[in-house]
């Protein structure tokens, strides 16, 4: 796809929709060396942390892709064409401990820009971060009951903060300049 860099004070996103319908890939690792793992979240959050643009995931220690997250300072965050859902799907329910579940799919790994964690030529949306901040779930801190229900068994989130250094994306993340 053809990206351009946006200025984070122009990034337009309907986060919400994003996240839970469109659904966004995180990898983390380094392309370089063959040593990555993506996975398809549906948390994340987008804005200004410490006066940087930033970036909030979670990961369950649980998940394959948290070795990576601890392992490497850097992940990239990337959003694709509809066209691609039966391929984030997949790379969801997949563990990339038991398979190349990359392989099973039609999306190709390439180098970022800015860090070693890979982003995919079939992104319409790539967000290249730098971790800055983690910090694990406490359930004795969640308010709404509900939020507990999300947990059966534990596995509590790592938070984990990102610098965004670089997005490239199609014309559609590209807002109105000011």
């Amino acid at each position: 796809m053809d990206l351009h860099v946006i200025n984070p004070f122009e990034f337009s996103v309907s986060p919400h929709y994003l996240f839970d319908r469109q659904m966004v890939l995180l990898a983390c690792g380094d392309f370089a060396k063959g040593d990555f793992n993506c996975m398809t979240i549906g948390w994340g959050l987008f804005g200004t942390m410490w006066s940087v643009p930033a970036a909030l995931v979670v990961v369950r220690p649980s998940r394959f892709t948290y070795e990576f997250m601890e392992r490497y300072d850097n992940f990239t965050l990337t959003a694709f064409p509809t066209k691609y859902k039966r391929d984030i799907n997949y790379l969801g329910r997949h563990s990339g401990r038991d398979e190349d579940k990359l392989s099973k799919t039609q999306l190709s790994a390439v180098a970022a820009d800015l860090v070693s964690s890979p982003t995919f030529a079939e992104a319409e949306l790539s967000v290249e971060c730098k971790k800055i901040y983690f910090s694990d779930y406490k359930p004795d801190h969640f308010l709404a009951l509900f939020i507990h229900d999300q947990y059966d068994g534990g596995d509590y989130h790592r938070l984990y903060y990102g610098e965004i250094l670089q997005i490239k994306g199609i014309s559609k993340y590209q807002g109105a300049s000011e």
